[in-house]
């Protein structure tokens, strides 16, 4: 069984295997009541994105800057990210660039990835997903949250070998977890315990 609260609305959802018992599954939530107390009490309305905002952004702290007139496109100037237009589409605009960056990077990071696993991947795109840090399918796509690209580095590399590694094992049995830690260079534990803790306050950014 699986218990997980969405971070963006606050839904709870349970997923059962086959043939679960209701009763019990639903007795083991109420154990669970404290956590999901928590885990509520933890999600905020959101955190806006504004100007002279600092964010990590690819491992590199940014702070987000209004640019002088007449500028049309968002553009990274060394230490700021400078964002043109009305203050009203300050936030969409610097979400559209952190999206586009995000692609950028972890499409870099996929393939040099999936060569090194000796397998190729179809298409590289990232989304706003709710409840996972990334996904694979069958035909080779792979898709990420664009979060991703607040984390730290080696949380964003540590999803980037998870998705990878599916393109050879769908499954987490034995060999896939030690495809992704060999892809990895490390243990991935570290990154899926900041992710637990962090996981919250990413999915708080730009979502106001």
């Amino acid at each position: 069984m699986r218990l997980r609260v969405d971070p963006r609305d606050g839904s709870v959802r349970l997923t059962l295997p086959r043939r679960a018992s209701l009763r019990h599954a639903f007795a083991w939530v109420e154990e669970q009541r404290a956590w999901v107390e928590d885990q509520l009490a933890r999600r905020d309305a959101g955190t806006r994105l504004t100007p002279g905002m600092t964010l990590e952004v690819a491992g590199k702290a940014l702070t987000l800057a209004a640019a002088e007139p007449g500028r049309r496109i968002v553009r990274q100037d060394g230490d700021r990210l400078l964002i043109p237009g009305d203050a009203d589409l300050f936030e969409a605009r610097a979400v559209r660039w952190l999206k586009a960056e995000a692609k950028r990077v972890l499409e870099v990071e996929t393939r040099l990835l999936a060569e090194k696993a000796g397998v190729s991947v179809a298409r590289v795109s990232v989304g706003d997903t709710r409840s996972r840090w990334g996904s694979c399918s069958a035909s080779g796509d792979i898709r990420y949250s664009w979060r991703l690209i607040l984390a730290p580095d080696f949380v964003r590399r540590s999803t980037v070998a998870h998705e990878v590694a599916h393109r050879v094992h769908m499954n987490h049995g034995p060999a896939f977890k030690a495809l992704e830690r060999m892809l990895l260079g490390e243990s991935p534990s570290a990154a899926r315990a900041w992710l637990r803790a962090n996981g919250v306050r990413l999915h708080g950014y730009g979502r106001s």
